[in-house]
């Protein structure tokens, strides 16, 4: 049966193919150590816990809620950019609640763009910043992910060599998979640039809160006439280990905060009141249980860093976020990182997630994911040093190794 035209437009979900090996291996007894998917094991803290419980008890909470969030939440994250970043928001017009940040890049596509809209996106990048574009009739063109020199140049070509112009250009730093983090320059930069040749930014400030070189992360609304242009989105997920919670926000401009608000509100009620006046309270806090969830992820960087490269297998120190964006040994490289994933899976019961599920340009690499504590990264830095050990350097030997699997 033919499938219909949107899922077409979609490509074969290849991170399903390592978690069925995954599966498989575990239903067989095998101890996997997973590292692929970016879902934290870290608790929500007890007090966000714990005023959850409190507000469910209050059948009242039990009705629809607000699809934009209830009055309270939007203060709340109002507030927070003037704490974190000193950016004035308006919690009525410029701030909206949205079901996590990959929901609200979805519906922020499906509120802007037109059929063949040009969106420029990073490439290796988070899968929603592309594929949200293309289910809602968009083409992608692809920009490179690093934030230095050169990203202005290709930003010039894109927009010469595109027909029709681009509408957006989706910005992710600190970057879900590469971990590259953009200065305030850049920011400025940027901007200029979008306001001169009248792009929408949509940045996606996910990991904000997880970095580990004491600098932390700027926001792009920090630049002076930004609002003019972007939207901004974060996430509770990762500062707050509230990933099943399903709460984030969409920032920034009003005409585009309206857009995604009438949208939203043909699609849904909005997070559970409970859960909204919980992130309230989370937010309104005194940032301890940030600093907490930043310390545990950045010991388990630098024993992750540190025990892989003596396993034989050098990983880059990721300056933010929950992941090693780490380039595969040499003498498996020519696998791709699809079968190399595979491959660890079975010789080394350890799940990683292939960078190709990220772009074409992250084939190289894989991504490691700090979600598992650090007794368990040593013990998967044992296994992949036993598996490197039964691998000469030769890609001959690997082709076998691959074909014997």
């Amino acid at each position: 049966m033919e499938e219909f035209h949107k899922v077409r437009r979609l490509p074969p979900y290849v991170f399903e193919q390592v978690n069925r090996l995954k599966a498989a291996a575990r239903a067989g007894g095998a101890d996997i150590i997973d590292l692929g998917m970016g879902n934290p094991d870290l608790p929500t803290p007890q007090n966000i816990v714990d005023k959850l419980v409190e507000v469910v008890r209050d059948p009242r909470t039990h009705r629809y809620s607000s699809s934009k969030g209830i009055p309270g939440l939007r203060k709340a994250q109002a507030n927070y950019y003037a704490r974190r970043f000193g950016v004035k928001l308006n919690p009525d017009t410029q701030v909206i609640a949205t079901l996590g940040s990959k929901e609200g890049f979805a519906n922020m596509a499906q509120a802007i763009t037109a059929p063949g809209d040009v969106i420029l996106c990073p490439n290796p990048t988070y899968p929603i910043h592309a594929f949200g574009f293309l289910m809602a009739g968009g083409v992608i063109r692809s920009m490179q992910a690093e934030p230095d020199d050169n990203f202005i140049p290709a930003l010039e070509r894109a927009i010469r060599h595109s027909t029709p112009k681009p509408l957006a250009l989706i910005l992710n730093y600190p970057s879900n998979p590469t971990a590259f983090v953009a200065s305030l320059d850049f920011y400025r930069d940027v901007v200029a640039f979008a306001k001169k040749n009248d792009l929408i930014i949509l940045s996606d400030l996910a990991y904000a809160e997880i970095y580990f070189d004491g600098n932390p992360p700027p926001s792009v609304l920090q630049v002076p006439g930004a609002m003019d242009v972007t939207v901004e989105f974060t996430s509770m997920s990762k500062t707050f280990s509230m990933p099943g919670w399903r709460m984030g926000f969409a920032v920034g401009n009003e005409r585009l905060i309206s857009a995604l608000t009438r949208v939203k509100s043909y699609l849904d009620y909005g997070a559970f009141t409970p859960i909204q006046v919980a992130a309230t309270a989370a937010l309104n806090g005194d940032g301890s249980e940030i600093a907490e969830v930043r310390d545990v992820y950045h010991r388990r960087r630098d024993v992750m860093v540190e025990t892989f490269a003596r396993a034989g297998w050098k990983i880059p120190a990721p300056a933010a976020t929950m992941f090693a964006w780490a380039p595969i040994p040499e003498q498996f490289r020519h696998m791709g990182s699809l079968e190399f994933s595979k491959l660890l899976v079975e010789k080394a019961d350890v799940a990683v997630a292939p960078g190709v599920g990220f772009g074409e340009h992250g084939d190289e690499y894989v991504r490691l994911a700090l979600v598992e504590n650090e007794h368990r990264i040593r013990q998967a830095a044992r296994n992949i040093k036993r598996f490197l050990g039964t691998v000469s350097a030769t890609p001959d030997n690997v082709v076998e190794l691959k074909a014997h699997r």
